[in-house]
């Protein structure tokens, strides 16, 4: 791990562990070929090959979580109803033991008598206020848990690297394999597209539709990427994809390759029945220097990819 500069995280433990281990041949493969492609280690490789090879362990965990919520709930739920149960009964003392003291002033029962209605009334009030109390304190208990639980869940979520709607990675996986790249001084070119006209399309068709184009332009492009260059969903219609120890002939091979793939691409508009084949993407460039900042990089491909949109859109800047 200090070898590839690898974040000391639970799940890159994890990983690591199996890893020098051997106890799974296949993540050993997985993870050579991975650090042979790129040249590094970033986050996402280990990310990816973690939930790949190892987390079926956090299923379990899951599920046992799962287990633990359903036994709570069943637990509330069997006290709440002895609550009321008790309620109940305690109702019926009430009206049962007035009823007797009516009849007491009435009757003119013996003082003895009397008190052993009212200590009778005392017994059940002690024991109705055990029941509620009991109650309340597992429902304090639980909102405790239950507000844990949802922080755990938030913090979760934030933390995710992978894009719900594409599968790729996201911005926040980008940012960090972005920088460790720099970090570990491993040279590296940058690919930013955006698909052309998106809103004007999203309007035309329909955000169902939409989605569904960037769930196509995602697969070309992981498909095309795969083994050589790591790919994201950089923001809205927009993609990124790191590509390391590339030449700037190699990346913008790449580049052509993917905006040839998406200009070819059709989808099915259910609502009239027609294709739509009007799915174009501009691309920008930027290879890193050996000593430049990489937002320098990131600008300097954005600026090339605004510039590609401004030139008529569907092509790949720069050139040379």
């Amino acid at each position: 791990m200090i070898k590839h500069k690898v974040p000391t995280t639970p799940t890159n433990y994890a990983l690591w562990y199996t890893y020098t281990t051997q106890q799974q041949p296949q993540l050993n493969l997985a993870l050579d070929l991975g650090i042979e492609a790129l040249g590094h280690c970033p986050p996402s490789l280990c990310e990816s090959l973690y939930q790949e090879h190892l987390a079926s362990k956090t299923d379990r965990d899951m599920a046992q979580l799962k287990q633990s919520l359903a036994a709570m709930m069943q637990e509330l739920s069997h006290t709440m109803s002895d609550t009321f149960s008790a309620t109940e009964t305690f109702q019926e003392m009430l009206d049962k033991t007035f009823n007797q003291l009516e009849r007491a002033e009435q009757d003119g029962l013996s003082l003895e008598a009397t008190m052993k209605l009212v200590r009778n009334l005392l017994e059940e009030s002690r024991q109705i206020q055990s029941s509620t109390g009991s109650f309340q304190g597992q429902l304090s208990q639980a909102q405790e848990e239950i507000s844990t639980l949802r922080h755990a869940l938030a913090q979760s979520q934030k933390e995710a690297t992978e894009d719900a709607l594409t599968g790729l990675f996201n911005r926040r996986a980008f940012d960090r394999d972005l920088l460790s790249y720099t970090q570990a001084k491993q040279p590296y070119s940058l690919i930013l597209l955006d698909i052309d006209k998106f809103k004007e399309f999203n309007d035309a068709y329909g955000h169902l539709l939409g989605d569904q184009v960037l769930k196509v332009v995602a697969h070309r492009i992981r498909e095309r990427c795969e083994g050589q260059a790591q790919c994201y969903r950089f923001g809205g219609e927009e993609f990124a994809i790191i590509y390391p120890n590339a030449t700037h002939d190699d990346v913008r091979q790449l580049a052509e390759t993917l905006r040839r793939m998406i200009e070819i691409i059709s989808v099915l508009d259910k609502k009239t029945g027609q294709r739509v084949k009007s799915i174009t993407a501009s691309f920008g460039l930027a290879t890193r220097n050996a000593t430049e900042p990489y937002l320098a990089v990131v600008e300097r491909a954005d600026s090339f990819l605004n510039k590609a949109k401004q030139l008529g859109r569907n092509r790949v800047l720069p050139l040379n």
